[in-house]
């Protein structure tokens, strides 16, 4: 079962433009009531390790719990939703802090309240 959150190696075939692409890293940003739900369709922020100073981009630093090998930035501005069939697996999870923060930057980049 999918956690919100987690770290996961994605397979997103061929980008078009500034997309993420091909193998990638990304952070399941789903609530967990509806990943409970084992939905069709399941919400990610990809990882780069291309740091800039956009204000769309949430930085996370490697540690034991998520898994990531360097520092690398949140592109909340190329939120995707994807099948679950694309995960090709798990590397750990952001935790509750980072995972406020990019749920707060979504709700920026959204316009939510």
């Amino acid at each position: 079962m999918l956690t919100s959150g987690e770290v996961v190696d994605l397979e997103l075939g061929t980008p078009e433009g500034s997309e993420a692409g091909f193998r990638h890293p990304a952070v399941l940003v789903t609530a967990q009531r509806i990943l409970d739900a084992e939905p069709s369709v399941v919400h990610v922020v990809p990882l780069t390790s291309t740091i800039r100073p956009f204000g769309s981009e949430v930085a996370i630093e490697p540690d034991e719990v998520n898994g990531l090998y360097a520092t690398s930035a949140a592109q909340c501005q190329h939120i995707r939703a994807i099948s679950p069939a694309r995960i090709s697996g798990v590397r750990g999870n952001v935790g509750t802090v980072v995972l406020t923060q990019l749920r707060e930057s979504l709700a920026i980049i959204l316009d939510l309240p």
